[in-house]
């Protein structure tokens, strides 16, 4: 469990009992996470494929299983993550050879373009709904930077990017979907 946000991260997942009844199948926290000790971390919520016929009387978890940054071809993935900010004075290179080797951790050192511009600048072949559910963060893309207020959302769309926290850590829930990039 990640401990500044432990009272907010709860799963209820739905499906339906053997007499075919809906009911709560999951109720508790985050299903398995990676965490890196002062950056922030992914916290797994639930992972479906997108071409398989639904069936509520699966009661398996979908969050279990390795942590990787990206949902598996034609699935959906739903987590929350956390966004810390940078200690003051770290060494540039010291944060990205950091936050090269905390990508890595789940399956995702190959989604780092370039961090000329942030260390943790990557880009995946998703579609990504993120709400931003407590703290402050920035959006940092190629071009731009966009500061970003709770209760709001961004459409990423495929494209370089990178998350900065400001004053403390940021909790934001995230469903990526899975899509070829066009380029």
């Amino acid at each position: 469990m990640y401990a500044p946000f432990e009272e907010t991260l709860r799963r209820v997942i739905t499906g339906d009992d053997a007499s075919g009844q809906s009911v709560v199948i999951i109720d508790g926290p985050p299903a398995d996470a990676a965490i890196s000790q002062g950056r922030g971390g992914l916290l797994e919520i639930w992972t479906d494929s997108l071409t398989a016929a639904l069936d509520p009387k699966e009661a398996g978890d979908a969050g279990k299983g390795k942590v990787t940054l990206s949902p598996p071809h034609q699935s959906v993935k739903v987590r929350w993550f956390v966004i810390e900010p940078v200690p003051e004075g770290t060494p540039k290179a010291a944060l990205d050879a950091a936050t090269r080797a905390a990508f890595a951790g789940f399956g995702a050192e190959h989604h780092i373009i370039d961090q000329s511009r942030n260390s943790a600048m990557h880009e995946t072949n998703t579609l990504d709904v993120i709400c931003l559910l407590k703290g402050d963060v920035s959006l940092i893309l190629e071009g731009t930077e966009t500061r970003i207020k709770p209760g709001q959302v961004v459409i990423q769309r495929g494209t370089n990017h990178a998350w900065v926290a400001h004053g403390g850590p940021a909790l934001l829930l995230a469903v990526l979907i899975d899509r070829p990039l066009a380029r």
